[in-house]
């Protein structure tokens, strides 16, 4: 389509949904609109990443500076306006990577990149062994039983497919989850794969690996995308490789926590509407993208709702959710299930939850529960949204994220507010996931949308749940 096309189009879908939109309630679509671009102007998005970087760096599940991080983040809202705040523990198994190296040995050996995966256990001194290859989980798990005894399993599936909705990274993530159980089955001492990420770097993305029955059965790594590359075309030449690899990984028993803060609401306090992200992150870097950004996000958005001068009939509740980021040997749902385990039955009270934790770069679709799309919400939504960018998808949102998952599994309708994900998985889980990779004029297009869409929620009597088509009320 040609750009005078394309700007017509646009034109005419604005002026097609402003008219049922403003029929709707035009005074809430109004103050949704200043609170939007009062956000967009001016919030404390930055500076909370900022200081939450800088002050504490990286934040890995159940440590130190996880908790540290907590207890500044409670204070932090408690200054900026936010009530009821709390912190509310839960117990975890925590992880530490330790010192890790791996290298490929013989007459000409070479130094290869690695982050061991999150949970892995320690090598417990130096595992040397041949190297088999495998371009597919699928092809680890036809290996036949005791193929891989006594040897190191290496699944290398090519490059993550770059995607503007992040979708590429499911098919890696899966091998990282997946492919150390189905190594050890086959008799393998250890497990490494091409990283999951979509740069190529010689920087390995590291991640959580899972636990089966109770535990991690043997050490695993991530390779960096130059080194999977150097590795496969050794192996390619027919003759057998040996690589080392060593690791002092190891598990603790700790605590990690939820931060919750509240905008609570003028007329009908009860109902709540949930802004989620997550305080942990990696330890390779700072863990900005990977969910500072997040929490800046949110609590700018609930903090440009309370200052608009009107607090919205409902409450507001900003959830720094703790330990998103790790696999634990039984699965409690970590921070998103410790929440709705806190709440109990309050969950019929939820009108409608939210997550970020896609980075920083700008918010480019809005997805509402099933049953909304065509509705007179939806209308006004893309009314407000319009402006900055945001256009609406007829695809429904129905997870949400990894931390308001519990909630979505209890009933609760989701939203999702999408992000341009096309360099995402550059830096994800990766010691490039700084402070400096954060767009700032991006990060405040996040929190105006995020400020003017849930003013619209919190301020009307919309009911996503009554909104569902048949068979989808129950999850």
């Amino acid at each position: 389509m040609r750009l005078s096309a394309r700007l017509l189009a646009a034109s005419a879908l604005a002026l097609s949904l402003a008219a049922p939109a403003l029929a709707q309630d035009a005074a809430t679509i109004q103050r949704a609109e200043q609170i939007r671009d009062a956000a967009k102007a001016e919030n404390i998005a930055l500076d909370y990443v900022t200081q939450l970087t800088t002050r504490f760096g990286p934040r890995p599940a159940g440590s130190h500076s996880e908790q540290a991080a907590a207890a500044w983040a409670a204070d932090y809202m408690r200054a900026h306006g936010f009530q009821n705040v709390r912190v509310e523990e839960f117990p975890l198994v925590g992880w530490e990577r330790g010192e890790e190296q791996a290298a490929i040995v013989g007459a000409q050996p070479q130094r290869l990149v690695v982050a061991a995966l999150g949970h892995s256990p320690g090598t417990n001194g130096v595992i040397e062994a041949e190297v088999v290859r495998f371009d597919s989980l699928e092809a680890l798990n036809a290996a036949p039983a005791g193929s891989l005894n006594g040897k190191i399993a290496f699944v290398d599936a090519g490059q993550m497919v770059r995607m503007q909705d992040g979708s590429g990274y499911g098919p890696l993530s899966r091998i990282r989850g997946a492919g150390p159980a189905a190594a050890a089955s086959k008799g393998a001492v250890a497990f490494i794969m091409r990283s999951a990420g979509s740069d190529e770097h010689r920087m390995p993305h590291t991640g959580t690996t899972r636990y089966v029955e109770g535990r991690v059965p043997l050490p695993a790594f991530a390779l960096s995308a130059p080194d999977a590359d150097q590795l496969s075309r050794l192996l390619g030449l027919n003759e057998p490789v040996r690589i080392s690899l060593s690791s002092t990984a190891h598990t603790y028993e700790t605590v990690s926590q939820n931060v919750v803060g509240e905008i609570v609401g003028r007329s009908r306090p009860d109902e709540v509407i949930v802004l989620g992200s997550h305080m942990d992150s990696w330890d390779l870097g700072t863990g900005a993208i990977d969910d500072a950004a997040g929490g800046g996000i949110t609590l700018a958005a609930a903090k440009a709702i309370a200052e608009s001068g009107r607090r919205p009939a409902r409450t507001v509740r900003v959830v720094l959710y703790g330990s998103e980021e790790v696999a634990q040997p039984t699965d409690t749902g970590n921070g998103g299930g410790a929440y709705v385990r806190n709440i109990g039955p309050a969950i019929e009270k939820h009108i409608i939850a939210g997550e970020s934790d896609f980075g920083a770069d700008r918010v480019h679709a809005l997805r509402l529960p099933p049953g909304a799309q065509a509705s007179d919400f939806a209308k006004a939504a893309t009314q407000v949204l319009y402006p900055i960018g945001v256009l609406p998808s007829q695809q429904p949102e129905l997870h949400g994220g990894v931390d308001i998952g519990p909630l979505a599994e209890g009933g609760v309708p989701v939203f999702g507010l999408s992000q341009d994900g096309s360099r995402y998985f550059d830096l994800h889980h990766t010691a490039d996931d700084t402070l400096d990779k954060i767009d700032p004029e991006q990060l405040s297009q996040n929190v105006a949308a995020w400020a003017g869409l849930v003013y619209l929620i919190a301020d009307s009597d919309v009911d996503f749940r009554a909104m569902r088509p048949a068979g989808e009320a129950a999850r």
